[in-house]
């Protein structure tokens, strides 16, 4: 296992790497990765995540309370939503939040990424719905993120970004990188007069080949499993809303379904 000198080496590389995508601008973004239960590494407060290098790095409490900085340096403002996934998630081990030109613009706009367009991102994302709008820097965010969390590993921020988990710090940029490549290709297709999408059970032969390759984190494979394969491809069903209110009662439903078959089976 990497010392905590290395992970802040390799923080900074995955924020030059945000930075030099064009993930996010100046200050922008944040990172953060789970040393134990009472211990993460987080990015700083008003810095450059492009010209980060290991002293920059600061250490906080599962509460987001500072433990250790450096200089003037100070834990990102943005701690509280990476505290609130490490606290509902126990397997993730690296948060990412950034500003992907493409999938923020999709959050700006309100439309959440559900359309089922290609094998990979079907694959390795399902979906990825929008957390209502909360005031940065506040538990507004974190609360109206909460209830995504057991469902998936990657949401957009309504009208702010993306923010994306895993179970260590490449992962969890890589389904950065997977997020804003599912959305700008969905721009684009939308430009050509709309993409041609996946029918259900496409979709649910994707979910198994998810299922078989063992991948971690959440999924809506996951509760397709649990309800055999009777949630009509988790977020794509119907018209593949999942933001806002519809995506909060779609969720509900799909969990008391997925509850009311475990009862059943306790029985």
């Amino acid at each position: 296992m990497a010392n905590e000198y290395e992970i802040k080496k390799q923080i900074c590389d995955i924020g030059k790497r945000i930075y030099d995508r064009n993930m996010v601008a100046a200050n922008d973004g944040n990172i953060s990765v789970k040393l134990n239960d009472h211990e993460f590494l987080c990015t700083p407060t008003g810095v450059s995540k492009g010209f980060m290098t290991p002293e920059y790095i600061c250490k906080v409490d599962e509460n987001g309370n500072c433990l250790q900085a450096n200089g003037n340096f100070r834990p990102s403002s943005e701690i509280k939503m990476h505290m609130r996934v490490y606290k509902l998630r126990p397997d993730v081990g690296s948060v990412v939040h950034a500003h992907p030109t493409f999938a923020t613009s999709f959050a700006i706009a309100g439309i959440p990424l559900t359309q089922p367009i290609m094998p990979e991102a079907v694959i390795a994302l399902g979906c990825v719905p929008i957390a209502e709008y909360g005031t940065p820097s506040t538990n507004e965010i974190p609360d109206r993120l909460e209830k995504y969390l057991p469902y998936y590993d990657a949401v957009l921020l309504e009208s702010h970004g993306a923010l994306t988990w895993s179970t260590d710090l490449l992962a969890a940029y890589h389904k950065m990188e997977s997020v804003e490549f599912y959305a700008e290709l969905l721009y684009k297709a939308r430009q050509l007069g709309g993409p041609k999408e996946f029918d259900n059970e496409t979709i649910q032969k994707l979910y198994e080949i998810r299922r078989q390759m063992g991948l971690p984190g959440k999924h809506p494979a996951d509760l397709c499993a649990n309800l055999g394969g009777q949630c009509g491809g988790g977020c794509h069903s119907g018209e593949g809303k999942c933001s806002s209110d519809s995506s909060s009662n779609d969720i509900e439903k799909i969990v008391a379904e997925v509850t009311k078959k475990i009862l059943a089976q306790m029985k």
